[in-house]
């Protein structure tokens, strides 16, 4: 079971990352975004930032579907989000070695191609 620590030490152990202030977590590489905290909205409330729940960058839609049909108690997705290369994942759901894998792919995914190299010198 992993939580938003993991989430940030994973985050903060990849090069190049710069966390942004807010009230959950939110990490980028290159000014793009990678994984943050999830901000629910639901009508007629104030949103709420989950830091029990990542958005995670995926890259497509086939790799969004094949998260969100393989492994549906791990992964979601809302309207807000159609379109978008963007999953939700419930952290309680996803092991330490699991999390790393995400994250690390989403970082891959985001990071301009002058810094990708450096994850792997």
């Amino acid at each position: 079971m992993a939580d938003a620590d993991d989430v940030r030490a994973l985050a903060l152990a990849l090069p190049h990352v710069v966390e942004i202030e807010s009230d959950g977590f939110d990490f980028r590489v290159g000014d793009k975004g990678f994984v943050w905290s999830y901000p629910e909205r639901r009508p007629g409330e104030r949103r709420v930032i989950r830091t029990d729940i990542a958005v995670l960058y995926v890259g497509d839609e086939a790799e969004k579907q094949a998260l969100l049909l393989g492994e549906p108690a791990r992964f979601f997705t809302t309207p807000a989000y159609d379109g978008l290369p963007l999953v939700m994942l419930r952290l309680e759901q996803v092991d330490a070695a699991r999390l790393r894998e995400l994250v690390v792919d989403a970082w891959r995914m985001r990071a301009p191609q002058d810094l990708a190299g450096d994850l792997d010198g």
